[in-house]
């Protein structure tokens, strides 16, 4: 646990120093932009060259865009961003000097210096020991091919030099080059000393700029789970998993956890682009959690990442609450509720005519756990939920369980459809809630079966429920359902039927409303999951992270094939 307090806002020292650095960054390239003032430049003159002002004015500006950059890590308190604000502040106190005794700039950056070294110790959040390499892997591999290049520019036009120097003067040309400084050689014609310069000069900014962003890119840690962390957190399930339905996804790999100070209780996060992001509530007892919740946002707090936690329930919400996140309603989960499940009645009509004529047609469901099956049946289950997948993105992160037929899971339950002629036509996985709740995490079907296929196997499970020991059953989750809900109602206002419409548009991407019209078929009792953030501001960045998550964007880097675990359609936003 880190010694670090976590506040749901930035300390106002914190927020405000990032804000005057970026003034000043944004200062020192406007400096850069409007032309010195008359006659300094030839006083300079007697003491620097021309090229040398050229090279401290373009350092400035590339010193200003870097104050600017490092903004939003100071407000996370990264020590990193701290040093790099340093050492622009530093440089541009000479810089403006060079460029042409602006003094009155110089003096601006030499108070942002002191400034930064007063408050050093708001910025102690430390980033992934992990990745500290990258930086300076970027900066040598890009400065190294730019080297390398201009150096071979260098030879072709040997036959082009004025005089006679050496391969020594040839590599100081190249590296003096990278930093932008005029080198020993003179050329003969001035297009070869261009190209030397803008080759050399346009890898060593790209050299800075890659150091730069990898250096204060958030850490996103790899997940350490070991087999006693997997056992401890099966444990807690099995005694305390009825809490929550979302409990089993914790067991992702996927997932990094955090744990109480007395083993008693964890949190399942992971972090994209400096967003640590739970799902669901603690695991574990009540009385454990608000150690686990200080654990975890210790740590946000420690590596400076935003905490956000996604799909929690009321009492989860609650928790968060109290100790300093905000917490807004973002949907509801349909679960049905089975002792009283049943298909007469006028509201299940389409329901009981879609699986009447899924039996006419001579469809069967077969309910099973996992560890029932036979490896012949379960490899045949395998197979086809492989081939039923709809494309190669693995989505879902908060209601998903990213594997299927795995070992470790033989508590999960399987539905398995075949048509007249035995052939598989669609899968469902159900994974344990407790002892007596099943929790959706997969539904494949074949694209070419008769329609109503998927009701057929929702209420297959729900009538073999009862006799596996099954009383509730949590299908998929509705974002912001209540808005669809409420704007089919009778006097629903213009904002309510506004918000309707961007929902709408947005279910071309997400199917948001179609599975919401999906799950209320089944009359299903909607229970409310929640957002927890810390500010307003924060949200763009959490809503990227949770969408990325979800795989409904794009993460570079991660490769997708098409034997990996199937795709969930159980995922929290849709």
């Amino acid at each position: 646990m880190s010694e670090l307090h976590w506040r749901s806002r930035p300390p106002l020292s914190r927020t405000a120093v990032a804000r005057i650095v970026q003034f000043v960054g944004l200062f020192d390239v406007l400096t850069t932009v409007l032309p010195p003032r008359h006659g300094r430049i030839a006083d300079l003159s007697e003491f620097v060259p021309t090229t040398g002002m050229l090279s401290a004015r373009a350092a400035t500006a590339v010193a200003g865009v870097l104050l600017l950059y490092v903004g939003a890590g100071l407000r996370r308190g990264k020590h990193r961003a701290w040093l790099l604000a340093v050492g622009a502040s530093a440089a541009g106190t000479l810089l403006h000097v060079i460029k042409g005794l602006d003094l009155d700039a110089a003096a601006v950056s030499a108070a942002l210096l002191v400034l930064l070294i007063v408050v050093r110790s708001e910025f102690r959040a430390r980033p992934d020991r992990r990745k500290r390499w990258r930086a300076p892997a970027a900066l040598l591999g890009f400065g190294g091919a730019g080297f390398l290049l201009g150096f071979a520019e260098i030879a072709v036009r040997e036959n082009r030099l004025v005089g006679a120097p050496g391969v020594r003067e040839w590599a100081e040309q190249a590296l003096f080059g990278l930093v932008g400084v005029p080198g020993p050689l003179k050329f003969v014609s001035p297009i070869g000393a261009e190209a030397v310069t803008l080759t050399t000069g346009a890898f060593g900014l790209l050299a800075a700029v890659a150091a730069v962003i990898l250096l204060l890119r958030p850490g996103a840690p790899r997940p350490a789970r070991t087999d006693t962390d997997e056992t401890r957190l099966r444990e807690l399930l099995a005694r305390h998993g009825r809490n929550d339905s979302l409990g089993y996804f914790a067991l992702r790999e996927d997932k990094s956890l955090i744990w109480a100070s007395n083993g008693t209780a964890a949190v399942a996060y992971r972090v994209i682009n400096g967003v640590s992001l739970a799902s669901g509530d603690p695991i574990g007892p009540e009385s454990a959690w608000p150690d686990v919740v200080t654990a975890w946002l210790g740590e946000c707090t420690a590596y400076g990442w935003t905490p956000a936690v996604l799909g929690c329930g009321k009492t989860g919400g609650r928790a968060f609450r109290k100790h300093g996140l905000d917490v807004i309603e973002m949907g509801d989960e349909a679960i049905l509720d089975v002792p009283a499940f049943s298909l007469q009645g006028r509201p299940m009509r389409g329901v009981r005519q879609a699986v009447n004529r899924m039996q006419r047609a001579g469809y069967t469901c077969e309910v099973t756990r996992q560890a029932d099956m036979t490896p012949a049946a379960l490899a045949e289950a395998i197979r086809a939920a492989t081939d039923f997948r709809d494309g190669s993105v693995e989505r879902g992160f908060s209601m998903a369980l990213s594997r299927f037929g795995d070992p470790r899971d033989g508590d999960c339950v399987l539905v398995v459809c075949r048509d007249e002629e035995k052939r598989i036509r669609g899968v469902l996985q159900f994974v344990p809630w407790g002892a007596d709740g099943w929790s959706l995490d997969l539904m494949r079907s074949d694209r070419t079966a008769e329609n109503g296929l998927t009701e057929m196997m929702v209420v297959a499970a729900a009538e073999a429920a009862p006799a596996l020991g099954v009383r509730r059953m949590s299908l998929n989750f509705a974002v912001l359902r209540s808005v669809f809900a409420r704007a089919e109602e009778l006097g629903a206002g213009p904002v309510l039927r506004l918000w309707h419409r961007l929902l709408m548009w947005a279910s071309k991407l997400w199917q948001i409303e179609s599975l919401y019209r999906a799950n209320a078929k089944y009359q299903p009792e909607w229970v409310p999951r929640y957002l927890c953030f810390p500010t307003a501001r924060d949200l763009p960045r959490i809503a990227v992270a949770a969408l990325t998550a979800e795989a409904f964007l794009p993460t570079i880097g991660r490769t997708q094939e098409k034997t990996a675990a199937p795709e969930r359609t159980h995922a929290l936003v849709g």
